[in-house]
């Protein structure tokens, strides 16, 4: 039985170790090419960080990582920079 990755928000790691990944990229596909700009508001544990960081690497050109998924043969995979801002580091100010 394949692993549901519960503890983590790296597309690569999900990827890489096999485990279960429902495939979003349809849909990022159409965010990324049909898209000016948008705010991802939703609640907790409904996988913000996994479709930023699965952006992440299809901007930084990963193509192996997407073999199987709907977007492998739809993007051109050139390298692009990613800037992150992980506001997660900031200590809480007390």
């Amino acid at each position: 039985m394949r692993r549901l990755p519960l503890d983590t928000s790296s597309f690569k790691q999900i990827r890489e170790r096999g485990w279960v990944y429902v495939d979003k990229t349809p849909w990022i596909h159409r965010l990324v090419t049909e898209g000016i700009c948008y705010f991802l508001s939703r609640p907790r544990r409904f996988g913000k960080s996994l479709t930023v960081n699965t952006l992440k690497e299809l901007f930084r050109g990963n193509r192996k990582l997407f073999e199987g998924l709907y977007i492998y043969d739809k993007w051109d995979f050139a390298e692009h920079p990613v800037l992150i801002f992980d506001f997660n580091t900031i200590p809480p100010q007390t």
